[in-house]
């Protein structure tokens, strides 16, 4: 019953403090162990303006000034009743247009304000940023759907490839046939856990999850942990989509009856699914490293190299579930709160529906009992 578009909005700050939470661990591995960090191209360390300047000072202000429009717009422009979420996407994307119109203005007029670096690297970071806009911002303020949201964001792309003069068919046949491959892929993947959901649930297997779960000592918390480790261990051996076609619709029913609000779970749970693209033995990160790796590069080594970055993705989990606040969506922030409990009598026996059979009634009695 809930939109992809919460779930969006959901996912918006852990994504976030993901990022975050990498790029801190990146600076700190450069900072103390140099050699593993690759060094900058020699063009990027030599580059400099025609007074000597390496030109960061005015990449700097650019940075500021851009900052400062966009705090201007949220808190005096943008109006006050909107989503938290939508207010960050919105006032973002205005701080960006403040840095490349005056890029553009720079380079059109031959103003001089800003140096070669500031005008390289927003011209560089425009057009990727311009795509999340078209895919994450036209959900966030109403103009668009998530399906719509994705159709904009591949027009975007073909545009993006177009304006760079990189188009051709072969190109274009290449990521239509890599499209077909992958929504077949995910088709059938569908179809498949359909059939087996459809079989489970004839056989009571549903119930018999439900039962397991909710007899969990700890209550949410216990769950919460065995329900972290269960699909840990499973993205070892299956991949992202079938988790989330077979495993997760097993999970959700029972986190929805423990009082758990599932946009918060679904996000909880895609942060840890996030660790199945990188360990062993279908890890997909650790297949297109080594497709580009050198020779020299042991497959090893990339497995041992992709253990931090699980370690960080297994402390977000844990933050998730220590702050149920970073997960936000419309006008207040998701907790795995305790809904209101309803009584089984009153299911089984009100609101003019058809009545049990006496078998389902007893099975559901004893199941509440136990």
């Amino acid at each position: 019953g809930r939109s992809v578009g919460d779930m969006y909005q959901g996912a918006l700050l852990p994504g976030l403090m993901l990022t975050g939470m990498y790029v801190a661990y990146v600076v700190l591995v450069a900072i103390f162990r140099p050699s593993f960090a690759p060094a900058m191209p020699l063009e990027a360390r030599t580059l400099r303006e025609e007074d000597g300047s390496s030109g960061m000072r005015s990449l700097t202000v650019l940075a500021v000034v851009s900052v400062v429009g966009a705090w201007l717009f949220a808190n005096h422009v943008y109006r006050a009743d909107a989503p938290r979420d939508e207010v960050i996407v919105v006032s973002a994307m205005v701080g960006i247009g403040i840095a490349f119109v005056a890029a553009m203005a720079n380079r059109l007029f031959g103003i001089g304000l800003l140096s070669r670096m500031a005008e390289r690297v927003t011209f560089v970071l425009i057009p990727p940023l311009g795509l999340i806009f078209l895919v994450l911002g036209t959900i966030f303020i109403g103009v668009a759907t998530p399906t719509e949201g994705g159709a904009m964001g591949a027009l975007g792309a073909v545009l993006m490839a177009v304006a760079r003069k990189r188009l051709s068919m072969a190109l274009l046949k290449q990521a239509m046939d890599s499209t077909t491959k992958l929504s077949c892929f995910v088709l059938f993947i569908l179809i498949g856990s359909s059939v087996f959901g459809l079989t489970f649930r004839g056989v009571n297997g549903d119930l018999w999850v439900e039962h397991l779960m909710t007899s969990l000592p700890g209550g949410q918390t216990g769950f919460l942990i065995a329900v972290n480790l269960l699909v840990f261990v499973l993205a070892f051996f299956l991949d992202y989509f079938e988790l989330a076609f077979i495993i997760v619709p097993l999970l959700a029913p029972v986190a929805d009856k423990l009082g758990i609000d599932l946009i918060w779970f679904g996000v909880l749970l895609a942060v840890n699914m996030q660790t199945s693209f990188l360990h062993p033995p279908f890890g997909f990160a650790l297949f297109f490293l080594r497709s580009v790796a050198s020779e020299k590069v042991k497959t090893a080594s990339i497995y041992w190299g992709a253990v931090p970055f699980v370690i960080i993705q297994l402390i977000a989990v844990g933050l998730i579930i220590a702050f149920p606040g970073l997960v936000s969506y419309g006008d207040a922030g998701a907790k795995p709160a305790v809904q209101q409990e309803l009584n089984l009598d009153e299911l089984l026996q009100g609101g003019g529906a058809a009545p049990a059979s006496e078998g389902t009634t007893d099975l559901m009695r004893q199941l509440q009992g136990n």
